[in-house]
């Protein structure tokens, strides 16, 4: 315990004399400063106390709802989910190569301590960093929404947990790939290289789900089409007492209604053949990110509980579709007539997404964190330095 403790210390001292982690720091604090700078009241916004007319003002978004979304879109989506974590890679990135060169990693195995415990004790030193940066953070933003929006948030300290979590996702590569290279520039570039491609499967699997919902919600729209289509025909084949000229009338329509109807239903058929290819193509894109840490999703459960926790107005319900009095003969655009089509697709998309477990964003990612850390303990075991 005493050399695990030891190698701690150490390892904050190296963190503590690289400019870099107090460069991180500043550039935090200035975030934080930006963030308690825009003020806003009754007439608008502000800026370092300078009022403006821009919108918007308190009568329509109270100070308590804006400084939490700016705390979510600015300090958690913006600087937490990208530029604190590259500054943190950069900073870190060293840790495992300078621990495996030649000279220090013999002086460092000469003391009485496993290996295995060696190497996770250096990488849980690196998360480090992104806890005391975190942590800096996080109370500041405690503190700004107190004092500046008047409202006192213990939710935003979920960020602290949920930002190492994202981070170890991220530095357990970083780690194995400083220890196969022992190259610090090498395993930056090739773990900022896995985090691209780790965006890519997401925003892949997004649009599938997009593409996927959208079919879903048009398949819906022919069928309610349908139903109409067979209900205003079965009035007009029974009649409906509105005379007799009417009722000619009817008849000289009626083919071309049963035309349009018959057009509906093969429409109908194309499009749940549609929908089942998406949703095959949309699963096997699911599975690649289920084996993979989920990143964006795991900084997505800062938002979710923070809306829960502090108890901010989730999105209001969509309209409910407007349904043509009339219905046309022309069954090509039945299923876009209705604008509130793609608003309840984009609805159908984030519920479904709110959805997913915590179990699966966090524990498939902590699955592949340990099969990654795993490998390299069994490297760094095995190796002869």
């Amino acid at each position: 315990m005493i050399q695990t403790l030891a190698i701690f210390v150490d390892a904050y001292r190296a963190l503590n004399a690289r400019k870099l982690f107090w460069i991180a720091l500043i550039l935090s604090g200035v975030v934080v400063l930006a963030f308690a700078a825009v003020g806003i009241n009754e007439e608008g916004l502000s800026f370092f106390g300078w009022q403006t007319s821009l919108p918007p003002n308190t009568a329509i978004f109270p100070a308590e709802l804006f400084y939490k979304t700016m705390f979510l879109t600015l300090g958690v989506n913006f600087w937490i989910a990208w530029i604190a974590t590259i500054l943190a890679l950069v900073t870190t990135a060293g840790i495992i190569p300078d621990l495996v060169t030649e000279g220090s990693v013999d002086l460092t195995l000469s003391k009485p301590i496993g290996r295995v415990r060696l190497f996770l004790t250096k990488y849980i030193s690196g998360l480090l960093f992104v806890a005391l940066q975190i942590s800096v953070f996080s109370a500041a933003s405690f503190l700004v929404l107190g004092l500046r929006g008047g409202v006192w948030v213990p939710a935003v300290f979920i960020a602290i947990p949920m930002v190492i979590l994202f981070f170890s996702y991220l530095f357990c590569v970083c780690a194995l790939l400083g220890l196969l290279t022992k190259s610090t520039v090498a395993s930056l570039l090739l773990t900022l290289l896995f985090w691209f491609a780790i965006f890519g499967v997401h925003t892949t699997e997004s649009i599938l789900l997009w593409t996927k919902v959208s079919q879903e919600q048009r398949i819906i729209a022919i069928q309610d089409d349908i139903e109409r289509r067979e209900q205003e025909l079965e009035r007009m084949r029974q009649g409906d007492g509105r005379g007799i000229g009417a009722g000619v009338m009817d008849a000289v329509r009626l083919p071309g209604r049963e035309r349009a109807l018959e057009r509906q239903r093969e429409r109908l058929v194309e499009r749940e053949e549609t929908a089942r290819t998406w949703r095959r193509v949309h699963m096997g894109a699911f599975a690649v990110k289920t084996v993979l840490p989920k990143t964006s999703e795991t900084i997505g459960l800062i938002e979710r509980w923070l809306i829960d926790l502090a108890e901010l107005p989730d999105m209001q319900e969509p309209p409910q579709p407007i349904l043509p009095e009339e219905i046309t003969e022309d069954a090509e655009d039945v299923e876009f007539m209705d604008p509130a089509l793609q608003e309840n697709v984009t609805r159908e998309i984030q519920e479904r997404i709110r959805e997913r477990s915590v179990a699966w964003i966090i524990g498939t990612s902590l699955v592949f964190q340990a099969g990654v850390l795993g490998i390299a303990c069994l490297i760094f075991r095995r190796r002869d330095f």
